[in-house]
């Protein structure tokens, strides 16, 4: 049996996912010659591991109590109070050197994957040093790799320890087919994609004629957007998707060149209008602008679309018409769709759709690319 030792970082919505993943599918990774060694879990402030990470792992027991712990809203450190199993809680800068500790301990000899299912920026050095000792890393946090050219350099320097599929379409095969379009030679011209469902989703209720700040509340009451709709209506998530794509492709690019178009003003910016004030008075002063975008589009046979566009050394993320009939144009709901157009896929693009969000199919996509490294493993 290949054994794959894995530390978590981040017990969110995603990392918990994934945790009931690999404790639910543990006959079908036995049915492939490989056991996953849960042997570090963290949240913002602590991580938790067995005693000896060497030779032990944290039990499926524990993992379903820690996933149970973090849903309810508990910090980590709580369970140093159970007084059960045979486990270490520790906390602030002791689990920052501990995962550097089990990195050295582990990247070099029997191999360690590293995944980062939070949504901070301050992972990115714990992920450079695991890098360096040899270690393999799978993100679904997009921060990292959106950060500087340098920091991305060091991530990526070993293009086969690192994985992060999850970072752009959550369970959809997006890097994964442009990695075997990079690697046959052939050149990709241009890339289009709807890459947030949210503004998929809003963008698909307009067109059905209902206004933007109707729209955006019920959004929210779904489920679909931030505790703060502005996160996602700001366009930066689809420009940090956008940025790993265009990296991808080799594009020496940083954030600040990506031209980003909000749906809402500087005016109603977070820090100037609280979340309650936008959607109550802020937001329903954009509807008029928007329907009349609307109808223009409607008028030329378009359909708007909120989309990442990135063709030459431009990426470009905004509001655009497409037209109704095209696949873009096509799209309704939540789902993320991915237009690749290159040497061989000149004339019909390769069409990438599904669902491209969801705690479920994001820790799915991260599971997929734990799998995927078994060959790194002795």
């Amino acid at each position: 049996m290949k054994k794959i030792s894995v530390v978590l970082m981040g017990c969110g919505g995603v990392g918990r996912q994934l945790l009931q993943h690999i404790v639910s599918f543990r006959s079908l990774h036995a049915k492939m010659g490989v056991h996953i060694r849960v042997i570090g879990v963290s949240d913002s402030k602590s991580l938790l591991v067995p005693v000896d990470v060497v030779k032990e792992e944290l039990d499926d027991d524990l993992l379903s109590v820690v996933c149970r712990l973090k849903s309810a809203g508990s910090p980590l450190s709580t369970l140093g109070a159970l007084g059960k199993g045979e486990y270490r809680v520790l906390n602030g800068s002791e689990s920052t050197r501990e995962t550097e500790e089990i990195a050295q301990l582990l990247g070099k000899s029997t191999g360690l994957v590293v995944v980062d299912c939070s949504a901070s920026s301050e992972t990115v050095e714990i992920l450079m040093k695991a890098v360096d000792l040899g270690c393999c890393a799978v993100l679904a946090n997009k921060k990292p790799l959106t950060s500087t050219l340098e920091h991305y350099d060091k991530l990526v320097l070993d293009p086969r320890r690192i994985r992060h599929e999850s970072t752009v379409g959550a369970g959809l095969p997006v890097i994964a087919s442009m990695n075997r379009i990079i690697s046959s030679g052939d050149p990709v011209h241009s890339i289009v994609g709807s890459l947030s469902g949210t503004l998929g989703y809003v963008m698909s209720e307009l067109e059905d004629g209902r206004p933007l700040s109707q729209v955006v509340r019920a959004a929210k009451t779904l489920g679909y957007t931030e505790p703060d709709p502005r996160d996602d209506l700001s366009g930066m998530d689809v420009a940090r998707k956008g940025l790993i794509l265009a990296r991808l492709l080799g594009k020496r690019i940083i954030m600040d060149s990506i031209k980003i178009e909000s749906l809402y003003p500087e005016e109603m910016r977070p820090g100037v209008m609280t979340v309650d004030d936008f959607l109550q008075n802020g937001i329903a002063k954009l509807d008029q602008s928007i329907e009349e975008r609307v109808k223009r589009a409607s008028s030329n046979g378009c359909v708007l679309r909120y989309v990442c566009v990135i063709e030459g050394s431009s990426v470009q993320v905004g509001i655009r018409e497409v037209p109704k009939d095209s696949p873009l144009g096509r799209l309704r709901g939540s789902d993320n769709i991915v237009e690749i157009r290159s040497r061989c896929y000149k004339e019909q693009p390769l069409v990438i759709q599904g669902a491209g969000a969801g705690n479920d199919t994001t820790a799915a996509g991260c599971l997929a690319d734990i799998i995927d490294m078994q060959d790194l493993f002795p």
